[in-house]
């Protein structure tokens, strides 16, 4: 399986020649596509699911299948999105789609907290969304989150210590300088190393065979 990194949360996975697109967000530019079998929306903010983006993407790919919380079903009623809930599986085409949790994380007490969900790919890739959800099996290729105004680092690092993942790669990281990259990827590394797994940063465009 092929996980390509694209600015911010986009994620781009091959398998046997389908696509799976993850989070295609205002952040990322759509990056070339074919035989896109499936998109997942983990919740209703912007940088997640662009309403722009997710046409395009249909508009490219009519036979795609769409997969988001309810919320994210009611702000794109236009499109066939699908409503998943914890503990719900879909095999499309060569990609097993387990979803795990219900809330993103909170920004602050202010501000309603939306619907959200992690979503593992094939048993192999686990990308949580906005939240820390761990899922109820091993996570061999965790895409963390790096970034946000809901994320402390140190909560990141009670994450990966909770996860214990194989392989890690930093997302959900456009807001930051280059810094910044190396000052919060060197938190993520240390905390994937020191349980005998691999760290990649997989700048926008760069892939990852797992």
């Amino acid at each position: 399986m092929k996980v390509t990194k694209w600015q911010h949360a986009l994620l781009q996975i091959e398998q046997e020649g389908a696509q799976l697109i993850v989070d295609p967000g205002f952040f990322s530019e759509l990056p070339a596509t074919q035989n896109v079998v499936a998109i997942t929306l983990s919740h209703v903010h912007d940088d997640h699911s662009y309403r722009d983006h997710v046409e395009e993407l249909v508009s490219r790919h009519p036979e795609a299948l769409l997969f988001g919380t309810e919320e994210v079903r009611d702000k794109l009623s236009s499109l066939r999105v699908e409503p998943v809930y914890h503990g719900d599986r879909h095999q499309v085409g060569p990609f097993t789609l387990d979803f795990y949790g219900d809330l993103h994380q909170e920004i602050h007490r202010s501000i309603p907290i939306v619907q959200n969900f992690g979503l593992m790919v094939n048993q192999e890739l686990y990308y949580p969304g906005d939240s820390y959800t761990i899922p109820e099996t091993p996570v061999a290729t965790l895409a963390c989150p790096s970034i946000a105004p809901w994320l402390k680092i140190s909560d990141v690092m009670d994450f990966l210590e909770a996860v214990r993942p194989q392989r890690a790669f930093p997302t959900h990281n456009a807001l930051l300088s280059e810094v910044g990259h190396q000052l919060y990827n060197s938190r993520i590394q240390d905390l994937t190393e020191k349980h005998g797994g691999e760290f990649r940063f997989l700048r926008p465009g760069e892939s990852w065979d797992i």
